[in-house]
């Protein structure tokens, strides 16, 4: 039974469609850090083995589960530690603006944790109890993201862990799953892909600086500044498309890879659109180019390796 919402307050806004509030809360567009590491490490393993499909429909509704989980714990805890209001920028804040009662998200997250066990179970039965570990630690993370008494949220490791977690993380899990190995090639091809997750961490810790400052967090913005934070989300952004040249150019990787580069006019936006500005809402452009680029980039870069499996 879908669980209906609870208020203690006015819903905020009443012409919302219940399934519109429920997909926001999912905070979609940053589920694409969990099904671009998916098919990016399925697609390296299809050089070395057959694919065993069930294992990668396992694997990414997994990984979108427990992403979707972690959102509704930043939720939460966003809430409870008075992070959120109604003026809030994004598209959190559920619980302030929509009336959705704070335990009804809490439970619905550990819900879907629950599921993504599960998954995980079958996962670990079908290749190696090593990953059930793995997968444990990543939920555990995740949920210590917002969770428990110093969230990595309000630290400036936010970046590095949101990145190593579910980038080079679960890129090698699926690849892992698939060919039952680790190699040199999936981990050097894993790094762009991470540090773009950590650029979609950073672009959000960029439109809340001010925010997040007034709730004494020291993020990685609010410790080097605005300006100096996206000269480093620039320079993330260059050393991603760079190290994919490198490896055409010293491991011996195909040419098609290059085909990546046609994400970098997004980019070059996400750039852009922050530099100047101060109001979070006037940013919101800049996050979205963000996690754009790493979508187009990973789905690029799987690209290039079916059309070098081809010819």
């Amino acid at each position: 039974m879908q669980p209906r919402i609870q208020s203690n307050q006015a819903n905020l806004n009443p012409n919302k469609k219940e399934w519109q509030v429920w997909w926001q809360l999912t905070r979609p567009h940053t589920l694409t850090a969990s099904f671009v590491p998916v098919i990016l490490g399925t697609v390296i393993a299809y050089e070395i083995t057959p694919i065993k499909f069930d294992l990668f429909l396992a694997m990414l509704i997994a990984s979108l589960l427990i992403q979707a989980a972690t959102n509704m714990f930043n939720e939460y805890y966003d809430y409870k530690r008075g992070l959120d209001n109604e003026k809030s920028v994004g598209i959190g804040g559920t619980i302030v603006r929509e009336g959705v009662h704070p335990k009804v998200i809490l439970n619905l997250a550990i819900t879907l944790i629950a599921l993504s066990v599960l998954l995980g179970v079958y996962i670990s039965m079908n290749s190696s109890w090593w990953v059930a570990l793995v997968g444990s630690v990543s939920i555990l993370i995740g949920y210590l993201y917002t969770g428990g008494p110093l969230p990595i949220s309000s630290t400036p490791f936010g970046e590095l862990l949101s990145g190593l977690f579910m980038g080079i993380n679960i890129i090698l899990i699926s690849f892992y799953i698939q060919t039952g190995t680790i190699t040199a090639t999936s981990i050097l091809v894993s790094i762009p892909t991470t540090i773009l997750i950590g650029a979609i961490n950073l672009s959000n810790n960029i439109r809340d600086l001010n925010g997040d400052k007034e709730h004494g967090r020291k993020t990685l913005p609010i410790l080097v500044g605005r300006e100096n934070a996206i000269k480093i989300l620039a320079v993330a952004f260059l050393i991603s498309y760079l190290w994919i040249l490198a490896l055409i150019l010293f491991a011996d990787l195909s040419p098609w890879l290059l085909v990546v580069f046609l994400s970098s006019p997004k980019a070059y936006q996400a750039v852009k659109k922050f530099i100047g500005k101060t109001i979070p809402i006037e940013m919101m452009p800049a996050m979205k180019a963000t996690a754009q680029t790493n979508t187009y980039f990973g789905f690029l870069l799987s690209i290039g390796f079916i059309i070098s499996y081809l010819f």
